[in-house]
């Protein structure tokens, strides 16, 4: 659809997002009465409207929910709560933005839009592999966040496995062993990308043990959930069989920001920057929220709450 055959719109905000942060800016603004604009993207294979948490199965750790919440059921919640309050959802893509000057202008698939501001809420997407297996039991024992599912029943006192030899793995490890009874470190290269303090840490954890030069092959199970791993040696390509229950990926994230590329300040890994204490980007009334500005938390309580700072900094910048 050409700009010329799309309907114009007009309003103060414009969220682009869907998960948490986002949804939280909505709910905020909303209820300020800044009658914001969600656009939550279109259904895609690697990105699904509602973030990361709506593979989440359950949901433990996020408050005012004691017995546990799936995370779609979450992410509706927040978004019927948006809608209550006076926000309107799209389900567009934004496919361009133009910052150079006030008002801006964004595309999206069937719109043109001309709003004040914009909080950008777009998120990060897990790095993943693939392997025979690895689309059948994600969410069935392979994860990507331990923090979000290591102590869920499946994997209390069981075999665990993460993938990686950076940071990220070491922390995921380490953290794992709180619950499983083993955790292993499984690892392409000999050595570790890790920082020496983490290395150190994560070896002398006594339920740790470290396989070096091996990827994964093969993941098997009932089909309802993970029994095992197949890794293959990539020095002679010899198979080993591990008996676990859960497949963790340590391999880190790439935040969603190629709509912003050139246009916003980001950092080296692509997550936008944001002033202290602030998620206020280098240009004027434009803000970043959740996992698209935090390369380090990356929980939904964390995202809900740079959320709730965005709106009520689009609010003042409003105001003013």
């Amino acid at each position: 659809m050409n700009k010329i055959n799309k309907e114009t719109i007009t309003t103060k905000l414009v969220i682009i997002g869907s998960g948490p942060a986002s949804l939280t800016a909505a709910i905020y603004s909303s209820r300020a009465n800044l009658e914001p604009l969600l656009f939550e993207g279109r259904s895609s294979e690697d990105l699904l409207p509602g973030g990361q948490l709506i593979t989440t199965t359950d949901v433990d750790n996020f408050p005012g929910f004691p017995e546990g919440v799936n995370g779609y059921e979450l992410v509706d919640r927040m978004k019927q709560q948006a809608i209550k309050y006076g926000t309107t959802i799209y389900e567009e893509t934004i496919l361009s933005v133009d910052l150079s000057n006030k008002p801006y202008h964004l595309e999206s698939n069937n719109h043109h839009i001309i709003s004040d501001s914009i909080i950008i809420g777009t998120g990060a997407n897990a790095n993943k592999l693939t392997f025979e297996g690895s689309d059948t039991y994600w969410t069935k024992g392979i994860s990507a966040c331990a923090v979000c599912d290591g102590a869920c029943p499946i994997f209390r006192k069981k075999s665990l496995v993460v993938v990686g030899g950076g940071d990220s793995a070491m922390e995921e490890a380490i953290f794992l062993t709180k619950f499983a009874s083993k955790v292993y470190i499984v690892h392409r290269r000999d050595t570790l990308r890790a920082s020496k303090i983490m290395q150190t840490k994560a070896k002398n954890n006594p339920k740790i043990e470290f396989i070096y030069n091996h990827t994964i092959n093969k993941a098997f199970g009932d089909g309802k959930l993970l029994k095992g791993l197949e890794i293959k040696s990539v020095i002679d390509n010899t198979i080993t069989i591990l008996d676990c229950n859960g497949l963790f990926y340590g391999i880190g994230h790439t935040p969603n920001t190629t709509l912003f590329t050139n246009v916003i300040d980001c950092d080296d890994k692509g997550y936008i920057k944001t002033l202290d204490n602030s998620t206020q980007t280098n240009i004027d009334g434009v803000y970043a929220c959740g996992d698209v500005q935090d390369s380090i938390w990356r929980q939904a309580i964390t995202a809900a709450g740079t959320g709730c700072m965005a709106a009520l900094e689009v609010e003042k910048y409003l105001e003013n």
